[in-house]
């Protein structure tokens, strides 16, 4: 059943997440990825299994550990800029989503909420995840981020998360568009080692940036792709 109603891991539960995807199947796994692209493994029954026993460890632990877990979806590429760049049409990037949620679907069927598992469809930016560049304004990041968010609404996903954004247009744009697709939206900004976005912005900036435009509809922040020391005056800001 869909959690987003009401996030479990807002209300007072323990969740981990899974972590570094695509760094793990280049780096750990010595699989090819285009681009940095993992959607493509669903493409065929060995990169499907690829995920899936990534996934597991994850679950594992989280079993082990008696605490619930947020799984991403594997489609922090799935958008038409660099879809097109690997031959993906629109509509076959949209299936992708489809397909990288129900990969999910199967394994929280299988778990049978032990572990307590949380589907959330993984929503990258439009250009590098490390540096503000091709920027857009907030409109106009809403309706290029619209179509997946949407689909993401119409599958069981329990909520968006939208990974390595560089500066706060775009962040204002997903949380529109998720508002607009009735699924709750968590965002998660790049940082550099001045604790600060690559568009120069505090990440202090950036998130009441967004919560005054979206009159707080974001279900929370996060950070990532950084090292601990790349953030540690950030709370001080």
């Amino acid at each position: 059943m869909s959690e987003r109603e009401s996030l479990p891991q807002l209300s007072g539960g323990t969740f981990i997440t899974d972590g570094g995807l695509e760094t793990t199947l280049i780096f750990h796994l010595g699989l090819e990825l285009p681009h940095f692209a993992s959607f493509v493994l669903l493409d065929d029954e060995l990169g499907a299994q690829a995920l899936t026993n990534y996934y597991l460890q994850y679950v594992q632990i989280a079993r082990e550990q008696g605490v619930g877990i947020i799984l991403d979806t594997p489609t922090w590429r799935a958008n038409p800029d660099w879809g097109s760049r690997l031959g993906y049409s629109p509509d076959a990037l949209l299936d992708i989503d489809r397909r990288g949620v129900a990969l999910l679907e199967a394994l929280c069927a299988d778990a049978d909420d032990k572990p307590p598992l949380i589907i959330s469809g993984c929503v990258g930016p439009r250009g590098d995840g490390y540096r503000a560049d091709e920027l857009m304004s907030a409109p106009e990041a809403q309706e290029y981020h619209f179509p997946q968010i949407a689909t993401f609404g119409k599958t069981s996903a329990d909520m968006i998360g939208a990974l390595t954004l560089t500066y706060a247009n775009e962040a204002i744009g997903i949380v529109r568009a998720a508002a607009e697709a009735a699924i709750p939206a968590a965002v998660s900004f790049t940082l550099e080692t001045d604790g600060r976005l690559p568009s120069g912005q505090s990440l202090r900036e950036a998130i009441e940036e967004v919560d005054a435009e979206t009159a707080g509809a974001a279900a929370y922040f996060m950070i990532n792709c950084a090292h601990p020391t790349h953030f540690a005056d950030v709370f001080h800001d």
